[in-house]
């Protein structure tokens, strides 16, 4: 059985109804479903509840997409590589390096070498080519 005490009754002939000024709650109410406050007092319940409600705002080149992560050595390393393995190999033979097996795809031009080397690699530029072959060298790949 309902009461005859209800809010409504008791406020009824008051014009405002206990909520202030008159514009204040004509029409449209409280908007409830904006989810004001997730950047003011309401942003512990964001980091607590929903960390990811904000989101990331970015772009992803297609560029970066294609790009490989390729694992790359440079000509002037191979010099300090020959020398370690010169002790395992004989004065007149030239030393084989293979870096496919050391886990390299590519061999860069930089720095200098002096020694023969035989260079096993997937894929090289024409400066490491041309480098490698002034000192006496090769390169041998599935190019």
């Amino acid at each position: 059985m309902p009461h005859d005490l209800r809010k409504i009754r008791k406020k009824r002939g008051s014009r405002t109804c206990g909520y202030g000024r008159v514009g204040q709650h004509r029409k449209s109410g409280s908007k409830g479903e904006r989810r004001a406050g997730r950047h003011k007092h309401l942003w512990s319940w964001v980091l607590r509840y929903e960390p990811d409600y904000f989101g990331y705002k970015g772009f992803t080149s297609p560029k970066q997409l294609r790009r490989k992560n390729i694992k790359c050595i440079n000509v002037k390393e191979l010099e300090e590589i020959a020398l370690k393995m010169a002790t395992q190999v004989g004065e007149k033979e030239k030393i084989i390096i293979d870096l496919e097996a050391m886990g390299y795809l590519k061999l860069l031009g930089e720095g200098k070498i002096t020694m023969p080397v035989i260079v096993k690699v997937p894929s090289y530029t024409e400066e490491a080519l041309r480098k490698v072959r002034e000192a006496g060298g090769e390169i041998i790949s599935a190019k």
